[in-house]
């Protein structure tokens, strides 16, 4: 015969089953998947949502993002690499900002450095891959055209002489870049929120820009028109867009490679 229940026990409690499962997080869509057109436009539109919750936070991780960036590409040589380098572990970083705030958490300016905490290595590789991609693309058009006529069309010092042929030069630069662009865009948020491999996370980012190019078309017309409009009072309009336009990338993120989270 059972035992009859004691009505002055401690109620048994779940918080520790609650603590083991911990937060829902969203499942992973490999390779991304398609989504409409429009949805370029819905990646801004949240990630202003995603600003309005935190925007003083949201400004200042921004500035700091930008002096760091700044101080380093100054720096001759192990500047420029170092640059390449701290892009996708502050990126990265700043995916995880993007993620607290959606699960209802404050975002703090230490998001900005979480990736010198998490995924350290498997985001320094992926900066290194960034770099050794532009490298590539370096030396692959001062083959065909000459490293002269290449570094005088990126530092404006052309010779008159070979003006005819920088169309040329952009437009292979143009059809070399966009694919690594394609690559590194998604990369930091995979490896920082779902720990994907550096050259996983990068054909990963790869497959989702790809099937998504209408969208990408939409994102970036807008991106351009705001870009214009930002910059036109003294580059201010930067301080809202820089953090919206870096939470847009997080909003594009969760719409091509994750499901809803129920």
């Amino acid at each position: 015969m059972a035992e009859p229940e004691n009505p002055y026990a401690t109620p048994a409690s779940r918080v520790a089953d609650l603590s083991e499962s911990g937060p829902a997080q969203p499942r992973l869509i490999r390779d991304g998947r398609t989504v409409p057109a429009g949805n370029g436009w819905a990646w801004l539109t949240s990630g202003w949502d995603l600003f309005r919750r935190n925007p003083g936070v949201w400004i200042l991780i921004v500035i700091i993002f930008a002096a760091i960036q700044v101080v380093f590409s100054a720096l001759p040589i192990v500047g420029i690499v170092a640059f390449y380098i701290l892009t996708p572990l502050l990126v990265g970083g700043i995916m995880s900002g993007c993620a607290a705030l959606e699960r209802g958490e404050a975002l703090e300016v230490s998001h900005l450095f979480a990736g010198f905490r998490e995924r350290t290595g498997s985001l320094v590789q992926v900066g290194l891959l960034y770099f050794a991609g532009v490298v590539a693309i370096g030396l692959l058009l001062g083959a065909f055209f000459g490293f002269g006529l290449v570094a005088g069309a990126l530092t404006g010092r052309l010779p008159v002489a070979a003006m005819a042929t920088l169309g040329l030069v952009f437009l292979l630069f143009f059809a070399l870049v966009v694919p690594l662009l394609m690559a590194i865009w998604f990369a930091p948020a995979l490896v920082m929120l779902h720990d994907l491999k550096p050259i996983d996370a990068l054909k990963s980012s790869f497959a989702g820009c790809l099937k998504n190019i209408p969208a990408f078309l939409i994102y970036g017309v807008v991106g351009l028109v705001l870009a214009i409009v930002a910059t036109i009072p003294a580059l201010l309009g930067w301080l809202i867009l820089g953090p919206v336009t870096i939470a847009s990338a997080y909003t594009g993120y969760r719409d091509i490679f994750t499901e809803p989270i129920v």
